[in-house]
């Protein structure tokens, strides 16, 4: 059996994990999580993990292994990831990865930056100076030490110009230089099988209300009103997933529900609308599919049939 990896990639409230569930059980594999947010244990409504009855059908993999105190990254995913894949093949089962991060689906794929970790000491000492300083006066450094990265980051964006900074003074070479190095493949045996499905906005957008309407009505409320006691720091991923800043502002009585319902709602069709952008313009699929999956059994037939090709 080849190494194969099926990848099935699209925006929010695509159908994409229906069709992945579908392709699994039909292939006898097993369903493997590629977005950022449903690697988080505390918001499984919000971000619509497989319901047990999904995971009944086949076993699903890398979903809710996190806890919300985990600032988790594209390297910790990956690193998860190859573990599962070369225990699948082991197993002579088929991966269906699933997901909408796009960073996380083309490290998976193309190969990823080879950055060293940082150590823990280097990253303190970031975190020290962005408390006492500021995010523009690191910004302001970084122009000193990495003119390149400086140039293409916003000041404000405080992710990754710590990162950056971390990097130069753990490694004293700047982030650009690390990228000019040949991306390292994870898995270089896999043979990726792609379907990306990128409907058209207007029946993203359709499905992205329906689904938060659901979501509210299921008890999204409530994960809400647990996550807001833990007193985590906000800029945590998974502080930061689709509907969670909106309804903590209800919760704090900061605005109304369906204010934040409404404001929630937005910024889903906002988020959907650039992955569909990103999936459309940088990831190469084998199969593309222009419309939401609704199990058609037709479209589901030829994609087994592609896989079973390369077996």
């Amino acid at each position: 059996m080849k190494n194969i990896v099926v990848v099935i990639a699209g925006p929010t409230a695509s159908g994409k994990s229906g069709l992945a569930l579908d392709v699994a059980e039909a292939l006898g594999g097993a369903v493997v999580n590629a977005d950022s947010m449903q690697v988080y244990a505390d918001t499984p409504l919000l971000s619509a993990c497989p319901s047990d009855d999904d995971k009944k059908r086949v076993p699903h993999y890398l979903y809710q292994m996190w806890s919300a105190l985990k600032n988790g990254s594209v390297v910790d995913w990956l690193n998860e990831a190859e573990k599962v894949i070369r225990l699948l093949w082991f197993q002579e089962k088929i991966p269906v990865v699933v997901g909408g991060t796009g960073l996380y689906l083309d490290n998976l794929i193309n190969g990823t930056t080879p950055i060293p970790e940082t150590s823990a000491e280097v990253r303190q000492k970031v975190a020290v100076l962005l408390h006492e300083k500021g995010v523009a006066s690191l910004h302001a450094m970084l122009q000193i030490y990495d003119a390149e990265t400086a140039q293409r980051l916003s000041p404000n964006d405080t992710t990754r110009v710590r990162r950056a900074l971390e990097v130069f003074f753990d490694t004293g070479k700047p982030l650009s230089y690390w990228h000019s190095l040949p991306k390292v493949q994870k898995l270089p045996e896999a043979v990726f099988y792609t379907v990306k499905l990128v409907p058209p906005m207007v029946e993203l957008e359709e499905s992205c209300s329906r689904r938060f309407d659901d979501m509210i009505e299921q008890g999204a409320l409530e994960e809400v009103k647990k996550l807001s006691l833990l007193g985590l720091n906000e800029k945590l991923p998974a502080m930061r997933a689709l509907g969670v800043p909106e309804l903590l502002s209800f919760v704090r009585q900061e605005t109304s529900l369906q204010e934040a319902v409404s404001l929630a709602k937005l910024h889903t069709r906002q988020y959907a609308k650039r992955q569909r952008t990103w999936f459309n313009n940088q990831l190469l699929a084998d199969v593309l599919v222009e419309h939401r999956y609704r199990g058609e059994k037709d479209l589901l037939q030829n994609l087994i049939e592609g896989v079973k090709k390369l077996l």
